[in-house]
């Protein structure tokens, strides 16, 4: 059936002013369902369509849904040409099939040439002669909801169905697992599907548990309690409170800086201040890291600036390219501290040096270190004594400190400029009370001395798990940070090994695929916490172990024997990484740019 409708069909949609519109390939793969939906409007097509409906498939797929005026043309009308090179009638009437080739192969051609008619937006119709006169309004009558789409309508359902299901068949659609995670017993959460059970959540960003936190609970509820739930617009029409001002201060001081701005969503925050300050600032250029996430490279993106991508983690790439670029113009440089996906940690004082030896400002994402590292709660450049060095740091509120929302911290001046001209901040209903009230709280805790008892009591749990999992031979991709990344380098294990360990085994892990990572970079990425304990650790690696094996997944015992790089065959030291406050080495094994963490990174 397809051959037969598509030669005729593809010569006719190349001059046809409804089928050129689509693409060739839409048309060759969707002929039988194009001929029904502009058969009924073009008597052309539905011609096309009469003359292939030989193949019951087709009869019963394209033409039966056409009006049954289709059934009234007559033989002349589909016919083709007659002695003497006369057009079909048919095409002599149809103003956009003035020249039809008088061969029968040529017959389903259309013409390009259109009528005058046309282009004074009047098309003449005619009727057959063989239905003139006759009573056709009852075969008219057709139920709205089932009419078909006019002829200009593009076929969107079919063109979303045909991409969705080209993720489903390489396995990077995403399926959302019912999980409501339990406010009175962290890291447990009930998962929904099909019936209800307990299962231990090891993938949350909410690293420290602060959402269930008693104190951060009551400062929502009390928020609640005096303001309401919703903030009532945006921060310049009633939507400003001492909530939000109080709450920019105290990040303000986290990290060192003169003013700090919230949004939305830290994803918000990185696109609007990115476009903004590069739109804003004349003549400028953007260097961005291969690893930035997807919130800064859409703002780097829609700027139209210039964009110069370095390797990841790679200093020594960054200055080659700023290099090419005077001095005297505007540039930003954007990067990662913590990487979400392999947990690599950027250097990030070599990276400030050499930005700053060009005259570039320095952007820098802190969203998976803020209250994680430091002395404060401020990240990586609040451990390593680097704040002064950072110019914009953008943090999140989502992940350590437990609510929503992000923002952004720097000089008062480039503050102003995004709460000035960026439109991500300014078109945009501000954050409740309930997250502001929530927030504050967090922050308060996980930048006093209980924060940072806290912290050593997470890196604790992150050291246990991640030589659990090594020792047990599993393919643990080494990094300096609490995120601990396990290579399976294909989305279908990937994906059976997280199904699996949470339908027999109670174990929620996300399965990591593409386009979050590269092809043939699928991972589980495991999150432990302080509340994970050493019992519920050692069950996790025992039924990962299983399952990874019963789903025919090698095990590595070589990475487990070897407690050294395997580059430079120097110790792995993890404790560096999580426990230095200032200048210590700049990788686990004491190598400037160790090649396993490049490795680990890339």
């Amino acid at each position: 059936m397809f051959v037969k409708v598509y030669g005729p069909l593809q010569a006719a949609g190349m001059k046809c002013p409804f089928l050129s519109r689509l693409p060739a390939q839409f048309v060759r793969h969707h002929g039988a369902a194009l001929l029904q939906q502009y058969g009924g409007f073009c008597t052309r097509l539905r011609a096309l369509a009469l003359e292939n409906s030989g193949s019951s498939a087709f009869s019963t797929s394209a033409t039966a849904a056409m009006p049954s005026t289709a059934h009234h043309v007559d033989a002349s009308s589909t016919s083709g040409p007659a002695d003497g090179g006369r057009q079909s009638p048919t095409a002599l009437k149809c103003p956009f099939l003035r020249d039809v080739s008088s061969e029968k192969q040529m017959d389903s051609s259309v013409v390009a040439a259109a009528s005058p008619e046309v282009h004074d937006d009047i098309i003449a119709l005619s009727i057959n002669e063989s239905v003139a006169g006759a009573d056709i309004s009852s075969e008219l009558k057709v139920d709205q909801a089932a009419a078909l789409p006019t002829p200009h309508q593009f076929a969107y359902s079919e063109c979303f169905k045909e991409k969705l299901a080209a993720k489903k068949a390489d396995h990077s659609y995403r399926v959302f697992r019912k999980v409501a995670r339990m406010a009175n017993s962290f890291p447990h959460a009930k998962e929904h599907t099909g019936h209800e059970k307990r299962v231990n959540v090891w993938c949350s960003n909410d690293y420290l548990g602060m959402s269930r936190d008693p104190r951060v609970m009551e400062g929502a509820k009390k928020a609640i309690d005096h303001f309401g739930t919703g903030a009532g617009g945006t921060r310049n029409i009633s939507g400003n409170t001492i909530l939000h001002e109080a709450l920019e201060k105290k990040l303000a001081e986290v990290h060192q800086k003169e003013r700090a701005l919230v949004f939305t969503s830290c994803f918000v925050a990185n696109d609007t201040t990115l476009f903004t300050l590069s739109r804003q600032l004349p003549g400028c250029h953007i260097f961005s890291d291969a690893g930035n996430h997807a919130s800064m490279i859409q703002g780097i993106r829609n700027s139209g600036c210039p964009k110069h991508v370095f390797r990841h983690n790679d200093p020594e790439h960054l200055e080659e390219l700023l290099q090419k670029v005077p001095r005297h113009v505007p540039k930003i440089v954007a990067f990662e501290t913590v990487h979400s996906m392999t947990g690599a940690v950027c250097p990030l004082q070599d990276m400030c040096e050499v930005s700053h030896r060009y005259g570039a400002m320095t952007f820098v994402d802190e969203v998976h270190a803020v209250g994680l590292y430091g002395r404060r709660g401020g990240g990586i450049g609040d451990r390593d004594g680097l704040s002064h060095e950072i110019d914009i740091v953008s943090g999140t509120l989502g992940k350590a400190f437990g609510n929503l929302g992000g923002y952004i911290a720097g000089s008062e001046e480039v503050v102003d400029m995004v709460r000035s001209y960026g439109a991500g901040f300014i078109f945009t209903t501000s954050l409740p009370p309930s997250v502001l009230g929530g927030a504050l709280a967090a922050i308060e805790i996980l930048s006093s001395e209980e924060g940072v008892k806290l912290r050593s009591q997470h890196q604790a749990a992150v050291r246990l798990l991640r030589q659990s999992l090594t020792d047990a031979g599993l393919p643990v991709v080494h990094c300096p940070s609490h995120i601990i990344p396990v290579h399976v380098g294909n989305p279908a294990h990937a994906t059976l090994v997280s199904d699996v360990l949470l339908s027999e085994y109670h174990h929620y892990v996300q399965a990591i695929n593409y386009p979050t990572v590269a092809r043939g970079e699928e991972k589980l990425r495991l999150a432990a916490t302080p509340y994970h304990t050493p019992e519920m650790i050692n069950m996790l690696v025992k039924d990962l172990v299983t399952v990874w094996q019963d789903v025919g997944l090698p095990l590595d015992h070589k990475c487990a024997e070897s407690k050294e790089c395997t580059f430079c065959k120097k110790p792995l030291n993890f404790t560096v990484y999580e426990d230095r406050a200032n200048a210590l080495p700049r990788s686990a094994c004491d190598k400037p740019y160790c090649p396993r963490l490049s490795a680990a990174a890339a």
